[in-house]
């Protein structure tokens, strides 16, 4: 059965992260593997090997210590979060596969789009012209994956200035809306999903849940 898709729409960072953790914990063998595509208000996440220095100007944005990997990033209105909650074992991946395979997705979404963009071996997530559109930063605890990736869509990239992007000083940053007419956010992550769900091995995937859950 593939992963179920849920929009979950704009929501606080802190909650759900809770609710993945939790979803991780409590999950079996048989539970199924869940996608969750979500905005959140503007936070700055700082992942487990995050160094503070990394924070240049945080001002009134609130910074968060996380427990995906990676260094410091930011999240906010406009900017396409996907959560990958997935037991490895049910597709024989790795960490390092899922990563391939995370940024693979993005490439053959942004190539549907006319954009060209690759990984880079040195530095996960993705880029166009140098530029990073896409960041990534995953957990596993007891072979299944959390946290996942982030796509700029449609933003205010100011934020970016304050911090050394994914612990990277001087790193630009790009979005779909300097490269393209961007559709709609939550219409560019059923196409990512679908995507990812079509690396994982599915050629369709069910009907998206919507979750009218608030964190706000």
């Amino acid at each position: 059965m593939p992963p179920l898709i849920r929009e979950l729409g704009r929501q606080s960072y802190e909650p759900v992260w809770q609710e993945m953790q939790t979803f991780t914990n409590n999950r079996d063998a048989d539970t199924r593997d869940e996608i969750w595509l979500v905005e959140h208000p503007p936070v700055f996440t700082l992942g487990q090997a995050g160094k503070p220095e990394h924070l240049l100007n945080p001002g009134d944005i609130p910074v968060i210590k996380t427990d995906r990997g990676g260094q410091v990033t930011y999240h906010g209105p406009g900017q396409l979060v996907a959560y990958l909650l997935l037991n490895l074992r049910h597709y024989g991946l790795g960490v390092r596969q899922l990563v391939t395979l995370i940024e693979q997705s993005i490439v053959d979404l942004l190539q549907t789009y006319g954009i060209d963009s690759r990984a880079r071996p040195d530095a996960p997530g993705v880029y166009v012209n140098g530029s990073k559109i896409a960041a990534l930063g995953l957990r596993v605890r007891h072979g299944c994956s959390f946290h996942g990736l982030s796509l700029n869509v449609d933003m205010e990239l100011e934020p970016f200035n304050r911090i050394n992007p994914c612990g990277y000083p001087g790193l630009q940053v790009t979005q779909l809306r300097e490269l393209t007419d961007p559709e709609p956010l939550f219409t560019v992550g059923q196409r990512l999903a679908s995507h990812i769900l079509g690396r994982l091995g599915y050629n369709q995937h069910q009907q998206t849940t919507g979750d009218n859950r608030s964190h706000e």
